[in-house]
């Protein structure tokens, strides 16, 4: 018998998260892709049977991530040992580890910069947003929207100092770099960086970014 609820949607592929009316003809999908009234948490995350690998939660509800294209995965990479070149002692870099920002946000950056003291051991899942220092995102074509608009602003909101946007430039890697403004809440540019990634802060970068085509 059709089923018809409305609820908030976990994001599909390009879909965002929000309100629509699902007609279902048969139960094919299990119960934990609806969120219950008020949305997921993020501590539902690590309770969920055979939640998918990278299953990120935005605003409530479920987002499921696309196979990962090649200039993603090199894109990464460039930057993870590039920035353990220069990271202080007291800092890790780490890839697709989420963060919770918020009761019922917990995004999944392709890279985070953390405080070595908020490794808590093998098992852990998360981070908290508290405990990093920067986050990146690398604009996948399914994602755009939320890694440039609707990321950031969670990002924003829970103080992480500093946000990186990796974009695609015809298979080369360009760096739009933003600083958290302290006064307005939001992100502020401060450089957008095409064949070398060099900063001061928030410690010495120094990434030849042409060097993905060797990767």
């Amino acid at each position: 018998m059709p089923l018809t609820r409305c609820v908030a949607v976990a994001t599909l592929g390009a879909m965002t998260a929000e309100a629509w009316s699902v007609e279902m003809s048969h139960p094919s999908l299990p119960e934990w892709v609806f969120p219950p009234p008020g949305g997921f948490s993020a501590e539902d995350l690590d309770h969920i049977p055979d939640l998918p690998a990278h299953t990120e939660l935005i605003d409530g509800s479920l987002v499921f991530v696309s196979p990962q294209a090649s200039f993603h995965m090199r894109a990464v990479d460039l930057l993870v040992f590039g920035l353990r070149r220069t990271l202080p002692r007291d800092l890790r870099v780490r890839r697709e580890m989420s963060v919770v920002t918020g009761r019922t946000q917990r995004p999944e950056p392709d890279l985070s910069v953390i405080r070595a003291a908020a490794e808590q051991g093998p098992e852990q899942t998360f981070y908290r947003a508290e405990d990093v220092v920067l986050v990146v995102e690398v604009i996948s074509p399914e994602s755009k929207d939320r890694d440039r608009k609707r990321k950031p602003s969670l990002y924003a909101e829970a103080g992480i100092p500093h946000f990186w946007i990796v974009e695609n430039d015809s298979g080369r890697p360009v760096v739009h770099v933003y600083e958290l403004d302290e006064v307005t809440g939001a992100y502020a540019i401060t450089g957008i960086h095409h064949d070398r990634l060099k900063l001061s802060a928030p410690f010495d970068v120094d990434v030849d970014l042409t060097e993905i085509d060797r990767l």
